[in-house]
């Protein structure tokens, strides 16, 4: 796990120094070492920066940007069979001189071209420069475990891990794209593949871009699709094979994370989801895995004594992290330097804090994410299958007719309910898909925070919605609701947000964290079983389940999911108000020319006049200001 960064420049305005400075921007990510190479062409200056946190061979062979032959090659992440990739090249005739992936990848690319990375099991962000070819490929994970950044504009072209390394280029023109900011405000992240900055972008996963020197032009390509698996045929088997198949993807992909010449770890939270990694991973071994948990009691929701007993049944070396409400409120203030971005997900604290503890102790750790997006089990999937099919056999002139009497009586004339909690957010969601209660339609409101309309009068400018997957029509018509829903959260919240969370914060105390489910060999299998073997009855997850049962005993596992819930709301009112009075005033929003006060301060003076359901549209807009002050100031 490493931090990369560089340019091509066709202008021939940088410089060494500009390298240098881009990539020490990166030191948190890769704290043993830097490298730095500028490659003068006749075209081009191209400056490859490298920041590199020592995972696998240890020694000088590893260090980056690497070279073989006319290749040169700057590596994120980690290609997990890279040893049985490497033992198919020596038979080819290849030699090494070390043991890393990196100068795996430089042979297999001199010997196979773009091909190979269908052969690469792996969470990656690749730049390959071929000297012979003039031409740069850039290449991103088919799950998007690793970011990749890039700007492009006036012969320009930068790149990087995290966004903060472009600040350092001079030739940067850092301004502001405002429907992604608008976007933000929507989903509490930015939508790949837009970013927050005009002229620059996240590379999609699954697909790689080349910039040819000749022509200067960029093509992106996708090599893998989520899609092209949920669109498969059904797989004809029984729930009993199911299970044997999946539990052996699942060993083979677990086991492959270990890989790893420094120790490893695993976050145990005490779901199914981790449960099944740290179970399937012990039973295979007789040393004891490390497993980290956190708990703040203060807060009252504490999944660490359930985690605690997960552990002392499976017998692993567990550590239980415990700490204060005012801990986890200090750590707010960082959030905007290492999430170099708008991000909104508030547990990135506690996902921030367990990896600062776990690196105490190892230097990699196993995030259990992904499974509820592979194998069903959000909240929101229940939803789905309990209200969409219903809201669709209701007659569309009912459904119109309805929508258009709640559009007349605004709700805060409803009696009773409009005290309720979240009452007001829900209303106008419900007339939303009451008038269209497609899949798509009630995707986006489960989604977003502020509806497109809400949105438009939020804002100075006339928003132009972006272009994202949320949107996608690539699924054929005879998908199911469910399949639909997972297929979009695969490529769109798991991203921009679950992947985001947990890179940057694993990344910000130099520990590189690990995801077991996303080996796409899983989601390949998963997205063509029967629906029903994974939501089934209003069971979620049932295939998970059942497979963790066979570990651990069903009374340590079944109970309400409860998960890491920061109290917005509360903070909000205590703590963190002197934070909202400060970065959200009509003087900063007036001056930043983004937002229109008015409807900022209607949002803020019913959040403190008692509406808590406010609290996230506040929590989202206090993350923007907080960003604005650190990168745009």
């Amino acid at each position: 796990m490493c931090g990369i960064t560089g340019f091509i420049d066709f202008r021939g305005k940088s410089s060494f120094e500009h390298l240098t400075k881009m990539t020490k921007t990166l030191s948190h990510r890769g704290p043993d070492g830097e490298g730095l190479e500028l490659i003068n062409t006749t075209s081009a200056q191209v400056g490859l920066g490298h920041r590199r946190l020592a995972i696998l061979d240890l020694s000088d062979h590893g260090k980056q940007p690497m070279a073989f032959e006319h290749l040169w090659v700057c590596f994120n992440g980690e290609i997990y069979n890279f040893r049985e990739i490497k033992s198919e090249l020596l038979a080819l005739g290849h030699s090494f001189n070390g043991d890393s992936d990196t100068e795996m990848i430089l042979h297999a690319y001199a010997e196979w071209g773009i091909d190979c990375i269908e052969k690469f099991i792996g969470m990656f962000a690749i730049v390959l420069f071929d000297t012979q070819k003039n031409k740069v490929v850039c290449i991103r994970d088919r799950a998007g475990v690793k970011p990749f950044f890039y700007y492009w504009k006036d012969g320009l072209f930068l790149f990087s891990s995290e966004l903060k390394a472009f600040h350092e280029h001079p030739n940067f023109d850092k301004k502001i794209n405002k429907d992604a900011a608008a976007a933000f405000l929507q989903y509490g992240n930015i939508p790949s593949s837009h970013c927050i900055f005009e002229n620059c972008e996240k590379l999609n996963p699954g697909h790689y871009l080349t910039l040819d020197f000749e022509t200067r032009k960029i093509e992106k390509l996708a090599y893998w699709n989520v899609y092209d698996h949920y669109n498969a045929s059904k797989l004809d088997l029984s729930y009993s094979e199911a299970i044997t198949k999946t539990e052996t993807l699942l060993k083979s992909a677990f086991e492959y994370r270990m890989v790893s010449d420094v120790p490893v770890g695993v976050f145990l939270s005490g779901g199914f989801d981790s449960a099944c990694v740290t179970s399937i991973l012990q039973a295979e071994r007789t040393e004891k895995l490390k497993t980290f948990t956190i708990g703040v009691p203060d807060l009252g929701l504490n999944e660490a004594p359930y985690a605690k007993d997960i552990a002392k049944h499976l017998g692993t070396d567990h550590t239980e992290i415990t700490c204060t409400q005012s801990e986890a409120i200090d750590l707010i203030k960082d959030l905007p330097f290492h999430f170099d971005e708008p991000f909104a997900d508030s547990s990135a604290i506690p996902t921030t804090l367990v990896s600062k503890m776990a690196r105490k102790e190892v230097t990699v750790a196993l995030s259990a994410d992904a499974g509820d997006e592979i194998f069903a089990g959000y909240n929101r999937y229940d939803y789905m299958a309990r209200y969409g099919t219903k809201l669709n056999k209701i007659p569309g002139f009912a459904r119109k007719s309805i929508a258009g009497i709640m559009n007349k009586v605004p709700s805060d004339r409803i009696p009773i309910l409009k005290n309720k909690y979240n009452f007001h957010n829900r209303y106008e969601k419900l007339k939303q898909v009451l008038k269209d209660p497609s899949d798509q339609s009630i995707m986006f409101s489960l989604s977003q925070q502020f509806t497109d309309g809400q949105i438009q009068g939020l804002v100075k400018h006339d928003v132009s919605v972006l272009d994202t997957a949320y949107g996608s029509t690539e699924l054929k018509n005879n998908h199911t609701p469910l399949s639909y829903m997972m297929a979009v959260d695969y490529q769109t919240y798991l991203v921009d947000d679950i992947l985001q969370k947990v890179d940057r914060s694993t990344m910000a105390v130099s520990l590189e964290g690990r995801e077991p489910f996303l080996d796409h060999r899983i989601i390949e299998f998963a997205a063509r079983l029967p629906n029903h073997f994974k939501y089934h009855e209003g069971v979620k997850k049932r295939i998970l389940r059942d497979i963790v049962h066979k570990y651990i005993p069903e009374k340590l596992m079944d109970r309400p999911k409860m998960g890491f819930a920061i109290p917005i709301a509360k903070w909000l009112n205590t703590d963190l108000k002197p934070y909202v009075e400060e970065y959200i005033s009509q003087k900063k929003i007036d001056e930043q020319g983004i937002f229109e006060w008015s409807e900022i301060d209607k949002i803020k003076k019913a959040f403190f006049g008692g509406k808590k359901e406010y609290d996230v549209k506040i929590w989202y807009i206090l993350m923007f200001q907080m960003w604005y002050e650190r990168w745009m100031k």
